[in-house]
């Protein structure tokens, strides 16, 4: 260990001034003031720890103070095989299909689209084609989300795998899809990156779907016995008053499965975005704010929590049926949270070079990602 410090400084001496080092376990940290750009450093680093079995990671500290810490390496390799990523993808698919025809509790059933709805009396297999203009569409905003995230990774040279989807017997048929990253970004622009092009790629996807969804839906009165709404967002709301206008009293919108279908990928992605952790939303808020993201994705879980209690106190303001059923899904929050903060976590690893500032140009990407989510999320669902 000795010999290898001793190689490890003659290496950083040229580019770190030196005030001191040292040793934690395998790590070796050099602490003084860079002499050259820290990209520069970086690369030049690289090079020299990489035989060595090392890579370096550059972390700003106090008062201009860099310290340049030496991990033991190992070059990521992926997995050949890609067997286990087609297998979850065709389970998805068939999860999303099975939901969007609607088997009694299991899929949530989106009816809607007078073409494929006729194949409901089907007696063969046919029948559940009924549910592909919401399975394609959700799954094609998945796909493209995903798809993003992994060309621009691919882009930066970072080891990352192809998409996990997660299929799921209820509800939507799906709980997304995740990426596993192999290697760390190298620098905040590129981690900015990799995290907002899966966003901004699905809802290159969504909106088109959700305006042409509308555009098949009708108003219809609503029926006697109550009817299953999903709760609208600002942008889901403005996008059906600039369709419909001002919805009479007494009636509803009869949402086509595309609708549907976009109105769920817009959700998943504001989940998303949440800035928590290794969602895409704490990535971009590391990339922002550095350490700081971990009392935004702790305000973030609050905010969660608190927007739980206020739609739990506005469905006890209901009546009848819809106070059961208001306030179970207000319990939806506090479960977001949960699973926030116990399987996601507030942690964020940095990227290599944790020293060269964010441009300018992302930190504007970064307040309309922020706008977008506050646009998606509806605050209530009823």
């Amino acid at each position: 260990m000795l010999v290898t410090e001793d190689r490890l400084r003659r290496n950083v001496e040229d580019v770190l001034a030196v005030r001191d080092r040292q040793v934690r376990g395998a790590i070796v940290v050099f602490r003084g003031e860079l002499t050259t750009e820290p990209a520069r450093a970086l690369d030049l680093l690289i090079d020299r720890f990489r035989p060595l079995g090392y890579m370096p990671c550059l972390r700003a500290e106090e008062a201009g103070v860099v310290a340049v810490q030496a991990c033991p390496f190992t070059e990521p390799v992926a997995p050949q095989r890609i067997r286990t990523n087609v297998l979850l993808f065709v389970a998805t698919c068939v999860s999303t299909l099975v939901a969007g025809f609607g088997l009694p509790f299991i899929g949530l059933g989106f009816v809607g689209s007078p073409t494929f709805d006729a194949l409901r009396a089907s007696s063969s297999l046919l029948r559940f084609l009924a549910g592909a203009p919401f399975a394609f569409t959700l799954m094609a905003i998945l796909v493209v989300h995903e798809l993003g995230h992994y060309f621009t990774a691919r882009h930066y040279r970072a080891a990352v795998s192809l998409p996990y989807f997660i299929p799921f017997p209820l509800g939507f048929g799906t709980l997304g899809a995740i990426i596993l990253m192999r290697s760390s970004a190298r620098n905040r622009n590129s981690l900015f990156d990799i995290a907002a092009a899966g966003p901004l790629a699905g809802l290159a996807v969504a909106i088109p779907a959700i305006v042409l969804g509308l555009a098949w839906s009708t108003v219809v009165p609503e029926p006697p016995g109550g009817h299953f709404a999903f709760g609208d967002s600002m942008l889901t709301r403005a996008l059906t008053y600039l369709r419909f206008g001002s919805i009479p009293p007494g009636h509803m919108v009869f949402t086509h499965p595309v609708a549907d279908a976009a109105w769920a990928g817009l959700f998943v992605t504001a989940l998303n975005l949440f800035p928590i952790g290794q969602l895409d939303g704490g990535r971009i808020a590391y990339a922002l704010f550095g350490a700081r993201h971990r009392a935004i994705g702790k305000a973030t879980v609050a905010a969660l929590v608190a927007l739980g209690a206020i739609s739990f106190a506005r469905g006890l303001h209901l009546s009848g049926g819809d106070v059961v059923f208001a306030v179970f899904f207000s319990l939806n929050w506090f479960l977001v949270a949960a699973l926030v903060s116990l399987l996601v976590g507030l942690h964020h690893s940095p990227p290599l070079d944790d020293v060269s500032p964010i441009s300018a140009g992302r930190r504007v990407v970064g307040v309309v990602c922020l706008a977008l989510l506050v646009l998606m999320i509806p605050p209530f669902i009823h």
